[in-house]
């Protein structure tokens, strides 16, 4: 260990003079920031020398890498991952302790980074913090965004967007790699296989560092960010605008033909960039370009990196001349797909038009691969509809999943049940003509700040039963298994959670001015705003127990207080989405504020959701909210971090709940609702009455009565309650009686203490298995085969 962080007092004498240098400041005169920033920078700097010798190491030794293509990276503070990781948290804890300064305050004021926005960000970072962890040479690259998802205001119950400016100060983990910029090509026009005066942007790369768990790697995620073209003397305002436009924002709204452009822009622009920068690196490490599936393998993380597959094709074809065949099996050989969805809709497809005018050249290559893909199914004598579901180009649109199924080694889904769903539904067409292509790999969470970081109260306890071993290994807390009905651990495990929601109850109230019951049960659902989610069903069931807790004397007696806790963004242009976020605010407005009810119910929606806000949240939570539709919900991670955390899942058998399930007994889940079958059999059958609930089940039109009164316009939900009544595609009808029992049944169970904080432990000791070292391993060993830095 270098002699800065070797104890306190080093450590001290270095800060010390780092505050002077920056910010001519001693540290008691230093503001936050200042502090933090010198502390960053002290760390960033210490850490460029396990940086340089993971690369040295990597490039002398030739080993393989993958490079995980994401649009998102959910990184979170890296500040707290990246001093836990290198070991020198507790060291840094003192010293700051000495000067009387806290760490935790010092750590917020790092902004998370906007390079995200839900499950699939989040996941992505986990990745890239086990993969590290695990000594492997895995690589993230993404867009570096001027500007992130939004910051979330609630005005008048409504989500307002405001502008996530996270770069206004600097991002002092980023190192620019000016010497790296490759040139990206847009638009132009094809003539004999050659693109023709394009206009080229260029891309410049940022490396953010990654830090393994204490064992001396470090690797980097790569962000793309955009300028000028050096290629150009002179530039008007269009071409400028359109340059900055491409890392402006994440996911910026394509409800437009522009927008859709843009979009179009930024998946090329990353995917392009990532692949010529590898091919790059290939080339001057002096390997020939026909062995490059020999060292890299190009991990497609959804479908918005799928132009990696006909670039690395025009670049093999049009700059290094191999012919279509030779370029092909490479691509074959390189390429491997990550599917996320089961949502046929959530599948990218891209206007024909705006495509061709985008990347004509691209379009070419698609539509070659295309012909050639039709001829093989016609050899094979497969039907017109079949070659029609299949074929890589629609009648008007391009179909990315398509394309990543034809041209990828390796075709995986992220749970059990959700891969299942794909080979025997969704994509069965191609698992019958690739069965070799499909495997699964169940998502899983970093452990590491999961729980080590966000719960050190646990994180104790856990430690004086097992040792320290299982931090390494998260499968030895299995281990805890056998204190289940230990009354000491169980009043253990009760004192960390009213510790945990002590803390979560002061920051809601200084955010919301809500004063939650810390006796109460936190019954939390944080997640995405989105149909299928079915946060509508949960806010269903909050207004049916008030509407009860006001009339029923005998059902008040025998409730024990809950708190409903939600946090989630909706896409800006989704209608449907902010609407049940305006429903959730005003349905709260009214009951928090009845004096009858409100020492018993209390419904909370935390404003601008993000990855700081869940680590208050996570371990606070005695009830996780999982109630998706089944067959919706590919895998889900938020389900492992309450699991891991001591919650107890309340939901439906869909993605990983299954393997939640399955690891820690159903006994230990409150499960309901209609299976993944019975979904997908009403589906087929076309016959969903949603009315018919209505009508036969008086608590859903007293719920309909009351949503009227929550606006000064009784028809001012009316839309959300026509939707439920007359389409209901998520069959929140359906499952409503269901889990209103679930609820009641949950209730019950809290209530016998034995019960509960045996179902707690349960949880958490059966949670080894969803850790991402063990997804990672498993990618490892089945998809990309890269042998661990060693030094």
């Amino acid at each position: 260990m270098n002699h800065i962080f070797e104890n306190k007092e080093t450590f001290k004498g270095a800060y010390v003079l780092a505050l002077n240098h920056l910010f001519a400041k001693k540290i008691e005169n230093a503001t936050l920031y200042e502090r933090y920033a010198t502390l960053a920078s002290i760390l960033d700097t210490h850490l460029k020398t396990d940086y340089r010798s993971t690369t040295e190491y990597v490039e002398k030794n030739n080993l393989k890498k993958t490079i995980y293509f994401s649009m998102e990276f959910l990184m979170g503070r890296l500040i707290t991952s990246n001093l836990m990781n290198a070991g020198y948290a507790s060291v840094v804890k003192e010293a700051f302790k000495d000067w009387g300064y806290d760490l935790n305050e010092i750590e917020q004021t790092e902004s998370d980074a906007g390079l995200g926005n839900g499950g699939l960000g989040r996941l992505a970072a986990c990745f890239l913090d086990s993969a590290a962890s695990l000594s492997l040479p895995l690589y993230g690259n993404s867009l570096r965004y001027q500007h992130g998802f939004f910051v979330q205001k609630i005005e008048n119950n409504k989500q307002v967007e405001y502008p996530d400016n996270w770069l206004e100060r600097p991002f002092i983990w980023e190192e620019k790699k000016e010497d790296e910029a490759v040139e990206v090509p847009f638009f132009g026009y094809v003539e004999n296989i050659r693109l023709i005066d394009p206009v080229w942007v260029r891309a410049i790369p940022y490396d953010v560092k990654v830090v393994g768990a204490q064992n001396g790697v470090v690797t980097h995620l790569r962000l793309w960010s955009t300028e000028p073209s050096k290629k150009y003397h002179y530039q008007d305002q269009a071409y400028l605008n359109m340059v900055k436009n491409i890392t402006d924002s994440l996911y910026p709204d394509d409800s437009t033909e522009d927008g859709k452009l843009l979009r179009l822009q930024q998946q090329y622009l990353f995917s392009a960039a990532g692949i010529k920068s590898a091919i790059n690196e290939h080339k001057r490490l002096g390997r020939d370009v026909r062995s490059l599936a020999d060292y890299y393998t190009f991990q497609i993380n959804d479908t918005h990196p799928t132009l990696i597959i006909p670039e690395l094709m025009r670049v093999l074809m049009d700059e290094e001349g191999l012919g279509y065949d030779e370029a092909w099996q490479i691509v074959n050989k390189t390429c491997a797909y990550t599917n996320h969805t089961i949502l046929a809709e959530a599948l990218e497809k891209w206007n024909i038009k705006i495509f061709r005018r985008l990347l004509p050249r691209i379009y070419e290559i698609i539509a070659e691969m295309n012909k050639r893909f039709i001829a093989e199914l016609v050899s094979k004598g497969y039907s017109q509809e079949k070659i029609y579901r299949m074929q890589l180009i629609g009648v008007n649109n391009v179909r990315m999943a398509n394309i990543c199924i034809n041209a990828s080694f390796s075709v995986n889904g992220v749970a059990a049940l959700h891969t299942d769903i794909l080979k025997k539904i969704e994509l069965n067409d191609f698992y019958q003509l690739y069965p070799e292509k499909f495997n699964n790999k169940t998502n899983g969470i970093t452990h590491r700040r999961w729980l080590l970081h966000i719960n050190p109260e646990l994180t104790s306890i856990i430690d004086s039963l097992l040792g320290s071993k299982w931090q390494k290994d998260l499968s030895l807390i299995k281990g805890l298994e056998k204190y289940a009905n230990d009354a000491k651990v169980q009043s253990q495990i009760k004192d960390m959670k009213l510790t945990k929601k002590r803390i979560l109850i002061k920051r809601i109230y200084e955010d919301t001015g809500v004063m939650l019951n810390e006796n109460a049960i936190f019954d939390i659902q944080i997640k995405r705003l989105h149909e299928y989610k079915r946060q509508l069903l949960n806010i269903l069931h909050i207004i049916y127990l008030y509407l009860r807790l006001k009339k029923d004397a005998e059902f008040k007696k025998n409730f024990h207080p809950q708190n409903f806790i939600f946090g989630a963004k909706a896409a800006p242009s989704y209608h449907m989405a902010k609407g049940i976020i305006e429903l959730i605010n005003a349905a709260s407005k009214v009951i928090n504020n009845d004096k009858d009810t409100n020492e018993l119910l209390k419904v909370v929606f935390v404003e601008n959701y993000n990855v700081t806000y869940a680590e208050f949240l996570f371990p606070a939570a005695d009830l996780s909210e999982q109630i998706s539709t089944a067959s919706k919900e590919a895998s889900g991670t938020g389900n492992m971090k309450f699991m891991l955390n001591g919650a107890v899942t309340i939901g439906t058998m869909d993605g990983a709940n299954v393997e939640i399930v399955e690891q820690a007994g159903k006994e230990n889940a409150v499960i309901f609702g209609m299976s993944a079958e019975e979904v997908t059999t009403l589906y087929k059958n076309n016959g969903y009455k949603p009315r018919k609930y209505y009508d036969e089940d008086k608590r859903l039109r007293d719920i309909f009565e009351f949503i009227r009164t929550l606006n000064s316009n009784p028809t001012h939900f009316d839309f959300i309650l026509h939707n439920l009544l007359n389409s209901d595609y998520f069959l929140v009808m359906a499952d409503f009686a269901s889990y209103v029992e679930a609820q009641a049944k949950a209730n019950k169970l809290y209530q016998d203490a034995k019960t509960w904080w045996r179902m707690s432990i349960m949880n958490i000791a059966n949670a080894g298995f969803f850790t991402s070292d063990r997804t990672i391993a498993q990618y490892n060993e089945d998809i990309w085969h890269l042998t661990p830095i060693t030094f």
